[in-house]
């Protein structure tokens, strides 16, 4: 594995690897959002501001509950898909924790991201190889990041639908940038999404190709009027009779 590689599949895979003692600064331990007081009520504000700004209204029209969501959805995103793009390329588990993550926090979702660089763990099963994945990132810093935005209001259907939407994301990037591997990418996030901690948080097509969660991350609530669009895999843009309440 090398970063390069993994970084041909989007940005959101795109990472730096550094040693034990890890890059000095403008780098930052993403343990930062969960132990320094604060700081993720800055990320959201921050969120918050943007959101408001791109919809010509005051800071306080964005809900504080809609700017956390977007924010962790954005955070989780960043987060996971440089393992899952490990585990489609090579069927190997790359693992880390917010502890050896670093990060350097400009706006958006698309940080720089460096990682410990260790090499991945071959796993020969696919469905191992998803077992292991959920244990050890979405078990593992995917959850510590969704367990932290609790204190913003955003309930855990929404937090968990997140995850799996941000999981199912990372897939279509994939079958986006190297077609070839899309059945691989498919497979992984079916299997993913069909265990827990991200069972029930959405649905795939039978055929593989389809994704519909089963909340909604809210940021149709930032436009004026709270009028804004819906994400494609959003339960709101289901069919009347499949939709559940956000």
């Amino acid at each position: 594995m090398t970063p390069q590689r993994v970084a041909a599949l989007g940005p959101f895979f795109a990472f730096e690897a550094h040693g034990a003692d890890g890059p000095v600064e403008p780098w930052r331990s993403m343990a930062e959002l969960l132990d320094r007081p604060g700081a993720l009520a800055e990320r959201v504000a921050g969120s918050r501001g943007h959101l408001a700004a791109a919809g010509g209204q005051p800071f306080e029209a964005v809900e504080l509950r809609v700017a956390a969501s977007v924010t962790q959805l954005g955070l989780v995103a960043r987060v996971l898909s440089p393992a899952f793009g490990v585990a489609v390329l090579d069927g190997a588990l790359f693992g880390y924790g917010l502890r050896e993550a670093r990060w350097q926090p400009t706006p958006g979702g698309l940080f720089p991201l460096s990682l410990p660089a260790r090499a991945p763990v071959p796993v020969a099963e696919p469905a191992v190889l998803a077992e292991r994945f959920a244990a050890e990132v979405l078990d593992g810093p995917v959850r510590e990041l969704t367990e932290a935005f609790a204190e913003f209001g955003v309930p855990p259907r929404i937090r968990w639908g997140n995850v799996a939407s941000a999981v199912n994301g990372a897939a279509a990037a994939v079958v986006r940038a190297s077609p070839q591997l899309g059945v691989r990418a498919r497979e992984l996030a079916a299997r993913l999404l069909d265990l827990p901690p991200l069972r029930g948080a959405g649905t795939v097509a039978a055929d593989g190709t389809g994704f519909r969660r089963r909340s909604c991350c809210l940021i149709y609530r930032a436009a004026p009027d709270r009028a804004g669009g819906l994400c494609g895999d959003c339960v709101l843009s289901a069919p009347p009779g499949v939709r559940d309440k956000a």
